[in-house]
């Protein structure tokens, strides 16, 4: 079983079930920061102390204290994380249930483990901490499980990430239409783009074209 943890989670709360959680599994050593910048660096000296954490489990979302911080959500520390200690095992614990974020942080940050904090989120943890140590498959709360399910979950295509970027450039529907004619890409039709664009704002819950647009470069995927 994994040694030494750190746990990222500015809610006292939640801290005091995790840490009930990490008892019942023996874990000799955790420790619990509040901020995303302080995350960062312990887990950088305790890497060039020789004495490196094992798993990271940090929350997406926290409050802003007025504390001035670099790294201002769970995702930003996640990614800078992947940039330095890309094997770094890390499980994110969140109350976020949209796919587009848990598809993101599991293909492209590639995370270890996604519990929903639910009535069974501690219990859930604990599952995800041991598939984390005895395997490398993936674990995701079992109402969660249709957002990485490549049968059901909602995929972004190429031709969704082209219309964006289209947008992006400041492209109207008529415009794209014509493009995404010239490229063979069907339905391209202006009423077909007006459907997608509604879904894909949605999905996304982007209150306008600017905002979707803004969401997904956010997400990496223009």
């Amino acid at each position: 079983m994994f040694k030494k943890i750190l746990v990222v989670e500015d809610f006292d709360v939640i801290n005091s079930g995790i840490k009930i959680a990490l008892d019942e599994l023996k874990i000799k050593e955790v420790d619990f920061i509040s901020y995303c910048d302080e995350a960062f660096l312990k887990i950088k000296n305790a890497f060039l102390k020789g004495e490196p954490y094992q798993l990271i489990i940090s929350d997406l979302s926290f409050e802003n204290d007025g504390t001035p911080q670099q790294l201002k959500s769970g995702e930003e520390l996640i990614e800078k994380i992947r940039q330095e200690f890309p094997n770094l095992k890390i499980i994110v614990f969140s109350v976020e249930d949209k796919s587009y974020r848990i598809q993101y942080l599991y293909k492209n940050l590639k995370i270890q483990g996604y519990v929903w904090k639910n009535r069974n989120g501690l219990k859930e943890l604990k599952k995800a901490i041991n598939l984390a140590y005895t395997s490398k498959e993936f674990y995701i709360s079992p109402d969660l499980k249709s957002v990485i399910h490549p049968k059901k979950a909602i995929e972004i295509t190429d031709s969704d990430i082209l219309l964006i970027e289209y947008l992006s450039k400041g492209l109207l529907q008529e415009a794209i239409s014509k493009k995404l004619k010239e490229k063979g890409i069907s339905p391209s039709s202006i009423s077909a783009i007006e459907k997608r664009l509604k879904f894909l704002k949605e999905h996304f819950n982007a209150n306008n074209p600017a905002h979707l647009v803004a969401i997904t470069k956010d997400f990496g995927l223009i």
